[in-house]
């Protein structure tokens, strides 16, 4: 069972902001989905695909693409022949 500063944990981890209001319902919440993965575990089914079941998935051919300057055509921003994108952090 989770507890209330169980979630304030994890969203300090995940730095999401929760307000102290929101943490009883997020404790709720978060509390119902791991009483379902119980229920999910409870559900029997095989244990392996059937022996027959074969590799559907088309072999890797090299194929021709676009060039440098084709691709930086289509980028938004360029910083020495590469695809310049915002800081994330």
């Amino acid at each position: 069972m989770i507890t209330e500063s169980d979630i304030e944990h994890i969203a300090e981890l995940a730095d999401i902001g929760i307000s102290k209001d929101e943490v009883p319902e997020f404790t709720t919440q978060f509390n119902a989905i791991l009483d379902y993965f119980e229920v999910l575990d409870t559900v029997e089914g095989e244990s392996a695909p059937d022996a027959g079941i074969v590799n559907v998935f088309r072999d890797d051919e090299p194929r021709p693409c676009l060039s440098q300057e084709k691709t930086l055509e289509n980028a938004g921003s360029t910083e020495n022949g590469f695809i310049k994108a915002p800081r994330v952090m």
